[in-house]
């Protein structure tokens, strides 16, 4: 119990950090300190959200973004020697860059030393950095510092530096490197700012309201909790046909029935008393589920690779259990204690009692069900996700005792307790058994340990779908087969059609292992960059590098744009380009239907003229590269920060349909396109 308060604190401060950096993941403080009369320090201290990192100094020109210094005036100072990074560093090969990555997660602080040659000096430039977590990255972001004081008295007057524009490159650290955009495929146009200030026209126009109700927040909550539901309502049904559940139905019945001999009515009362109590105790199962952590918390185990861990091995485990190795069953004692109590008490509490005896008799079946909805919707990001699935789930389990009580005929034509109910526990299993992959791909990814590539993913879910159709088609038995005595019988006629779709699925997953896209599992499946071998090696390019030569190449075309807001350091946006563009579906729509204009905001080919503009929240920022340009293009009219994000938009800049981020998804990914030109052809 102490360790369960303990676990629930940790995941509530976690959650309130999460919400204070909701609006910026990555803070910087800029301070000077004058160490000496002839020495100056400029000390930038970073705060680092949870889950996000901020790359070190120096990192290859080919990775992500290095934090660098740029001194644009200097008077009365030199700077000495590059900037320095100080805190814990991680070192960690990226196998999508090719290189050892360095990165500092919580806090850093970069120092950069001057040395003081005036009697006053007046310095100003400053701190490009990078930052990223498992989802997006931020655009190249900038920390600008200005300070000026006094110098050793015996010091020369300080002189204008003819240079005090140009960037500083320090020599031992920090490399300023500027990247050329690559190569577009056929008509390529390069990435060039205009010279006069951002364009005030109608392509800039701001659409973030417009963006946002096409996202349709709340309708997609809607569909998502009727979605949840219908899960649990599933789930519920599954349970009842179990042997732990389904031959209780008549016993409870009869007996409420039975107790109430002389008033059928109260019979009637106390059996949907009964039916009431299980979706109490459910529901509240999942209340307490969401109030002790929370939507944010929970969604936030969706990607965190321990609890993913933890999830894949509880699957294996109930998996184990439904085959028939061990049965899973709470201590005998509980179940005593509550039964006992039941039976000293009457009304309303005698009542509850019994379905929370329910509860605890019917574990070893529903708590591997249970354990398994709660995990899906406890990672659905919907704040009463948990609540609403265990309401489904309770809703399908209570639902026969209320009816055979009201109609208690019914009774005589229900299905007898039998080896059927065992078929279905082993099809669990296998269910379960496929689903613990999923949630180790996901730590998989997270570590880089390549233990689950695309290819073994694909090969263990052809064996697990292969050998559920074998079982289902009688072919394969389980020791609890034996036990039920149906070893002898032949596989009834729905098994035997439903054992024949899992081997077909099994066969449809088999070109997988050559590089198909197998849509049917591409939301389950590792992403296509993982596979070794693979003979589809189609890729797709943007035409267009440059906002508004892009969008009028559309109109001359008279076809949908596609933006896409990447950067040359972001891993996600490598990861979208490899697993979902080259998909042939993808690929086709995107070369064919839409004008793809690619706005890379790390571009560091520097502005003819620099720009001044006022973001947001009042604050003014220079931009000086293309890069600048096309990061406040995204954050101005769309309303966003992080790359990648994608938006399809008609001729005039309005937005088509919802927008997309990083979610390796391919039939995702062709929703979001084919909404976009449905609507653009309306």
């Amino acid at each position: 119990m102490k360790n369960l308060k303990t676990f629930a604190l940790t995941m509530m401060l976690a959650l309130f950090t999460m919400a204070a950096f909701a609006q910026n993941p990555v803070s910087f403080s800029v301070q000077q300190k004058q160490v000496s009369p002839t020495e100056l320090e400029v000390i930038f201290t970073g705060k680092i959200a949870p889950g996000w990192h901020v790359y070190s100094t120096g990192l290859p020109a080919d990775g992500p973004i290095s934090a660098t210094l740029t001194t644009e005036k200097k008077e009365g100072v030199e700077p000495v020697g590059g900037l320095k990074a100080q805190g814990k560093e991680i070192s960690q090969f990226d196998n999508l860059f090719g290189m050892k990555l360095r990165y500092f997660e919580n806090n850093v602080t970069f120092v950069q030393k001057y040395k003081i040659t005036g009697k006053t000096y007046d310095v100003a430039g400053y701190l490009e950095y990078g930052a990223c977590n498992d989802q997006n990255c931020m655009p190249p972001t900038s920390v600008e510092f200005s300070y000026k004081g006094n110098g050793p008295a015996d010091a020369p007057a300080a002189k204008e530096d003819p240079k005090a524009k140009e960037e500083e490159k320090p020599a031992d650290e920090v490399k300023t490197d500027t990247v050329a955009a690559p190569a577009a495929a056929d008509s390529t146009i390069a990435a060039v700012a205009d010279t006069a200030a951002i364009s005030k026209g109608d392509l800039w126009k701001p659409v973030v309201k417009e963006l946002a109700t096409l996202n349709g927040e709340d309708g997609t909550k809607s569909r998502s909790l009727l979605y949840i539901f219908l899960m649990g309502l599933l789930g519920g049904l599954v349970a009842l046909f179990t042997p732990c559940v389904w031959p209780i139905i008549p016993m409870t019945v009869s007996f409420f029935l039975k107790r109430a001999k002389d008033d059928k009515k109260k019979g009637i009362k106390d059996a949907i008393t009964y039916g009431i109590s299980i979706v109490v105790i459910y529901l509240a199962l999942g209340l307490a589920i969401t109030g002790i952590f929370g939507a944010s918390a929970l969604n936030a185990l969706s990607t965190n690779a321990i609890f993913n861990i933890f999830f894949c091995l509880l699957l294996v485990v109930f998996a184990l259990s439904f085959f028939g190795w061990f049965e899973l069953t709470l201590p005998a004692s509980w179940t005593n204690k509550v039964d006992s109590k039941a039976s000293s008490t009457s009304g309303l509490l005698s009542i509850f009692l019994m379905a929370f005896t329910l509860a605890l008799v019917s574990f070893s079946c529903t708590g591997p069900i249970i354990g398994f909805l709660l995990v899906d919707f406890a990672t659905s990001g919907n704040f009463w996700g948990p609540a609403i699935g265990m309401l489904g789930f309770a809703i399908a389990l209570a639902l026969p005792f209320t009816l055979f009580a009201l109609f208690p005929t019914w009774l005589k034509s229900a299905p007898k307790s039998g080896g059927w109910m065992n078929t279905i526990k082993v099809v669990l299993g296998f269910i379960e058994l496929a689903f613990a992959l999923k949630f180790f791909s996901v730590a998989d990814l997270a570590y880089g340990w390549r233990l689950l590539d695309r290819e073994v993913f694909l090969c263990l879910w052809i064996v697990i779908f292969g050998a559920l159709g074998l079982y289902l088609i009688g072919k394969l038995k389980f020791q609890s087969d034996w036990e039920g005595g149906e070893m002898e019988k032949p596989m009834p006629v729905l098994c035997i059609m439903l054992g024949l779709c899992s081997i077909a699925f099994a066969i449809y997953m088999l070109p997988g292992l050559w590089g198909a896209p197998c849509k049917a599992v591409s939301a389950f499946a590792p992403p296509m960059y993982t596979q070794d071998f693979n003979l589809n090696t189609k890729e797709v390019r943007a035409a267009y590098l440059n906002y508004e030569e892009g969008m009028a190449a559309a109109k001359a075309q008279g076809k949908p744009v596609m933006l896409d807001f990447t950067g040359f350091g972001c891993v996600n946006c490598r990861k979208m380009e490899a697993a979902v563009w080259t998909d042939p579906s993808v690929a086709d729509k995107l070369t064919k239907d839409y004008v793809l204009i690619s706005l890379f905001v790390d571009d560091k080919t520097p502005l003819p003229e620099h720009i001044k503009v006022v973001e947001s929240d009042g604050t003014e920022r220079t931009l000086r590269t293309v890069g600048d340009k096309w990061s406040y293009l995204q954050r101005y009219k769309f309303g966003t920060n992080a790359q990648p994000f994608y938006v399809t938009v008609d001729n005039e800049g309005n937005p088509l349909g919802k927008s997309f981020v990083y979610k390796e998804d391919v039939a995702g990914y062709m929703e979001f396109l084919n909404q976009g030109l449905q609507n653009y052809r309306k």
